[in-house]
């Protein structure tokens, strides 16, 4: 029997393997691709929605840009503006069809993406392969909101109760590290629902999490890690100009596309091994 070194020697060789074998940067820039088609109709729909939420837009900018690097957080400020300043009262119709669409070409590509991981094809019909990744992008839509709800809400509670006992500073203090770890436990979800629910394999649930923790902290420590570069050591604008802001998005989807990739991959190594093991 293997030991754990061994183990984890094996998914290193592995892994290493299946990147060019699976050619994991190519399908990363073309994930990226459709990452960056879907991120504003995707934006579209949430801000469509906002006039019946008790959420204003700043809060849900205010997500983003907890992990998105500056320059590309300028970009999707402007954009979203813009779209805010010019959006058609009837989008909630038939109009939000096309852009649900839209936005789920971004979940379809992931869907490619783990078959491939798995090394099976999409065997299911296009309706319902299509029907799934609308459906889970409206529950990435839904999780979102979520998201948004519980760190404005819960810090409206806690300065509430902590303010009657005299301790509102150390409350925002304590709130900043956990508003982190809600964060990092919505993306745990998504990221596991993904890794469920997306490839054409029969997946217990919780053969996801492998997969769901790697993505889940690669991608808070590369995306904070890529902001803070952008931030205090590179200037895109200067050397690429006007286009900088589109670059450092794309640089940032690119990462993003490889760690979610790269968590499949994983989740794949450690269904064969349990195939191999029974």
């Amino acid at each position: 029997m293997k030991n754990n070194g061994d183990v984890r020697s094996s998914l290193i060789r592995l892994l290493w393997h299946r990147i060019e074998e699976d050619d994991l940067p190519g399908m990363s820039a073309q994930l990226a691709y459709y990452f960056l088609l879907s991120l504003f109709p995707l934006l579209i729909v949430i801000f469509t929605l906002l006039p019946y939420l008790p959420i204003p837009h700043h809060d849900i900018l205010g997500v983003i840009r907890g992990f998105a690097p500056p320059e590309a957080m300028e970009l999707i400020e402007k954009n979203v503006n813009e779209i805010l300043t010019h959006r058609n009262r009837g989008l909630l119709s038939f109009g939000i069809i096309g852009t649900i669409w839209s936005a789920s070409n971004g979940i379809h590509s992931i869907v490619k993406a783990f078959n491939r991981a798995y090394n099976v094809k999409e065997s299911r019909s296009f309706i319902v392969s299509r029907g799934m990744a609308i459906l889970l992008t409206f529950g990435m839509i839904l999780v979102f909101i979520v998201a948004i709800i519980l760190p404005v809400f819960g810090r409206e509670i806690g300065l509430f109760l902590f303010s009657t006992f005299g301790y509102t500073s150390e409350f925002l203090r304590l709130w900043n590290t956990l508003s982190l770890v809600v964060s990092a436990v919505i993306l745990f979800l998504i990221f596991t629902g993904l890794y469920w629910i997306a490839p054409n394999v029969k997946l217990r649930c919780r053969s996801a999490f492998p997969g769901a923790v790697f993505a889940t902290v690669g991608w808070i420590i590369s995306s904070l890690g890529l902001s803070y570069y952008v931030g205090n050591f590179s200037n895109y604008s200067v050397t690429y100009g006007s286009i900088g802001a589109i670059i450092v998005l794309m640089l940032w989807l690119y990462i993003s596309a490889f760690v979610i990739i790269l968590g499949g991959e994983i989740n794949a190594f450690y269904s064969e091994k349990n195939r191999e093991n029974c």
